[in-house]
């Protein structure tokens, strides 16, 4: 047995670290989190001071009683799991649960996983933070308590298996007042006049026409129409010509955010699959600590880094930084995300996502401590003495690419708001001078409409959070993904609408040409929006809630957090100025606020009044009779892309297109439909799952046969016996065969030779099953969702099944739902 034993909480982790210890230490892991909060409203004590009671999981108990077992043969025990707090609460839980003495318990940490590192953390022990594991606990203990007494509420108020957390609320609410936004937003057109003119100079005389473009918008197209016609015909000529020096910076190394949102415009990775693949390259050794909120450089890396611009660039190339962090809550301890060794800029032997990811961060590294682009930019100024309005040129020329040559930071949707018009500017610009003429080529005036803001992306979303100083670079990445898991938040893909707008180009001793053409708008894709239950949600606990839901309140409690990390703030009593308040306005909430369902009436037509809700199983549209107080209700689920709020008359009376008559197939009708699981084709007592990539509303007859006999081919494969007499069929399910008989499925007994069983067994098993439970799916619930699986019992096919041990014949069949 190795005199150390050493516990970090990922296996990877252990076999990096352990390549660089010697035979004296015994590396293991712990597989994360050794233990958590127990499960229900026990978990903690606010009553005796938040006292939190922990439990082992069931399937982490072998692995604690090896590690126990482990730590009582080692002469020390070195807790090795990350810097961050969450780190050093596993650290801590290690302690509490193996029973480690003080005396004989080494806390270490590092920054990379290298030789070195590890070295100097192994030289450089230190005891557990209780700072950095109470804030941790603080944190835990805050959002358990939130999402207990939130969650049965909106159970009671909205719908059940609802759940809120603290952070994700704020998170959904970022993307509800974007989405109202744009859904607010009314465009607005405009025309834009760019002209192409012809340099007469003797140095540019044999160039091409350049680009420029008015420094007017025009609102109408009367407006604009004469104006161009006029301008054709003057004479312009360069009022100034204007050349000034310009440069451009590198930015810093990656922190968290920045390299999520990097990673998402560069690479179109989302935040989760961003980390994953972080953490894989930080286990391996090959980057620093990937949670950090730092831009600073080590000494070292600052070093290794000029000695690899040097060898691979030049002296020129080179100019040291050394970044700030802006954040007042960013640990300068730390370091940024960087390659641990700088000399590497390629690593071949990784899969390819963690090749790609590894060479942004190498160059993003590298690029950080390189010299400024330098650049020359040029404006052109032409004017006329006919009118008042001038066309502008503008150009840049790289004179020095400097960091440029490696790498350039991608910019958002938002960041290129207003920017649309840079392809008007052009690498190199004619030589002229004041007072050259430039007679007209052509001028294009096209009809522009103002853009709505964009939808946050994952990476975007991640830059409001840290904006707002809202969550921490552990809590990004799971605050994105629980939202999206709750269904308050989808991944937008929206096909847009088509719009008209109108062009007119006009040259010199030529009629104007007017045209009309077409694009669409809306469309986004992979873009993040609240859904339906998302937005009640929102505006429930908005306001109920306000303060909850405030974005600098929100704020402020990572700042608390933050204090109780570095011991300026007792984490009980910053719990107690939180939950008091909170739970007193839950309880009110609870007993004066009404159920919710954001019912909205759309008007009426045909006698008929319609409304949008939320139902049990999603959005509807209902239509009913007014005068008619025994009528039922007429339901239809809403299309996808459909949000209840943006609803009018007009979209729901669109949806009762449905159900709809196709035509016959053999003899029988095909109706579309519309149930609780999506469009369908109803042929006989067929039912035929309509696939996404069709519209329901559009949907042919020869494409609905199809789908039918791609059905009835899938039945049939799964068609093992068929006895019409008794009207038994085996079918092959996913979990082995089955007996089905009116609407009824049996499950063959376990063992049992179904192979070579003929009609008589089949009775025996079905009869000797026994009664079904009674519960949430008793015999009716079945026999409606097994009807649709049926399979005809024309259907034709021989199937082979591979026969398993024989059971005794007298042993029953479990009736069962599959």
């Amino acid at each position: 047995m190795a005199k150390n034993l050493l516990i970090v909480e990922s296996p990877a982790k252990a076999k990096t670290i352990g390549s660089y210890l010697g035979d004296d230490f015994l590396v293991k892991s712990s597989f994360g989190h050794i233990r958590d909060l127990i499960k229900g409203n026990h978990a903690v004590k606010v009553d005796e001071g938040y006292a939190a009671t922990y439990a082992v999981p069931d399937d982490k108990k072998a692995m604690v009683a090896e590690l126990r077992n482990l730590a009582k043969k080692a002469e020390v025990v070195w807790l090795a799991s990350d810097e961050d707090r969450e780190g050093e609460a596993i650290a801590w839980h290690l302690q509490e649960v193996l029973e480690l003495q003080e005396a004989k318990t080494r806390r270490i940490v590092f920054h990379e996983i290298t030789k070195p590192a590890i070295t100097a953390a192994v030289a450089n022990p230190r005891r557990i933070d209780q700072d950095l594991v109470m804030a941790q606990q603080a944190r835990r203990i805050l959002d358990r308590l939130v999402g207990f007494e939130l969650s049965p509420l909106l159970w009671r108020k909205i719908k059940p298996s609802l759940s809120a957390g603290r952070v994700q609320s704020v998170a959904v609410r970022i993307l509800v007042d974007r989405e109202r936004e744009i859904s607010s937003f009314k465009p607005q057109a405009a025309f834009r006049v760019n002209g192409w003119f012809q340099p007469t100079s003797t140095k540019a005389a044999s160039q091409a026409p350049f680009k420029t473009e008015l420094n007017r918008r025009f609102d109408l197209e009367e407006e604009v129409s004469p104006w161009i016609q006029m301008a054709v015909q003057c004479d312009w000529s360069v009022k100034a010509v204007e050349k000034k020096p310009a440069i451009k910076s590198p930015a810093a190394p990656f922190t968290t955010s920045t390299l999520q949102q990097e990673a998402s415009r560069k690479l179109r990775y989302g935040v989760t699959r961003t980390m994953r693949i972080a953490q894989r390259l930080y286990e391996a050794g090959h980057i620093t600590y990937m949670r950090t909120d730092s831009v600073n450089l080590s000494e070292t890396a600052l070093e290794a880094s000029a000695q690899a611009i040097r060898q691979s660039y030049g002296e020129p190339y080179y100019h040291r930084r050394q970044f700030k962090t802006k954040s007042a809550a960013a640990q300068e301890a730390h370091e940024a995300i960087r390659p641990t060794d700088f000399t590497i800029s390629r690593l071949p032997e990784l899969e390819k996502d963690q090749q790609v990811l590894y060479e942004l961060i190498w160059k993003r590294a590298v690029a950080s401590q390189m010299a400024e682009a330098k650049l020359e930019k040029t404006r052109i100024n032409l004017s006329t003495p006919t009118l008042k309005e001038e066309f502008v040129a503008e150009g840049e020329v790289l004179l020095f690419d400097g960091f440029l040559k490696l790498y350039l930071e991608s910019a958002d949707e938002d960041d290129q708001e207003g920017n649309e018009d840079d392809s008007n500017k052009e690498a190199r610009l004619p030589a002229l001078q004041q007072g050259d003429l430039t007679p007209v080529d052509r001028l294009l005036a096209t009809q522009r409409y103002s853009r709505p803001p964009s939808r946050y992306t994952e990476a975007s979303l991640v830059k409001k959070l840290e904006e707002l100083g809202i969550g921490r670079p552990s809590t990004y990445a799971p605050t994105i993904g629980t939202v999206q898991d709750r269904g308050y938040v989808e991944r937008a893909e929206l096909e847009g609408v088509e719009r008209q707008y109108r062009v007119l180009e006009q040259q010199p001793n030529s009629a104007l040409v007017k045209q009309t053409l077409k694009e669409i708008t809306g469309a986004d894709k992979n873009k993040l929006r609240p859904t339906d239950i998302g937005m009640l949600v929102n505006d429930f606990l908005l306001q109920h809630f306000p303060e909850v839901m405030d974005f600098g309140f929100t704020a402020k409690v990572e700042e608390d957090f933050d204090r109780i990390a570095d011991g300026q703030l007792n984490w009980a009593k910053m719990l107690d100025t939180f939950y008091q308040p909170f739970h007193q306005t839950v309880t009110k909430a609870t007993e004066e606020s009404e159920r919710v369902n954001g019912e909205r009436e759309l008007g009426m037509d045909g006698g008929l009044m319609y409304s949008v809700r939320m139902a049990r199983y999603g959005p509807v549209v209902a239509r009913i009779n007014p005068q008619d107080p025994e009528a039922k209700p007429q339901y239809a689920k809403l299309k996808a892309g459909m949000i209840m709020e943006q609803l009018d008359l007009a979209d729901a009376l669109d949806l009762f297109r449905l159900p709809r008559t196709l035509g016959e197939h053999e003899g029988q009708g095909m109706t579309v439909g519309a149930g609780r699981f999506g469009p369908y084709v109803k042929w006989g007592d067929l039912f035929v799952s309509i696939p996404k990539v069709d519209d329901p509303f559009t949907l042919t007859t020869e494409r609905a046969v199809e789908l039918i006999i791609a059905k009835q081919q899938a039945a049939a494969a799964r068609l093992l016996k068929d006895f019409p007499d008794s009207g038994i069929q085996m079918i092959q399910g996913r979990w082995g065969p089955y007996l089905t008989r009116a609407g009824e499925n049996y499950r063959i007994p376990k063992g049992a030779d179904f192979v070579s069983a003929d009609e008589a067994q089949c009775v025996q098993w079905i009869e000797q099953a026994p009664p079904p439970k009674p519960g949430r799916f008793g015999t009716k619930s079945k026999a409606k969702s097994t009807a649709k699986s049926t399979v005809k019992s024309t259907a034709k096919s021989t199937v082979k099944a591979t026969a398993s041990k024989p059971t005794p014949k007298g042993k029953a069949a479990r009736k069962v739902k599959t």
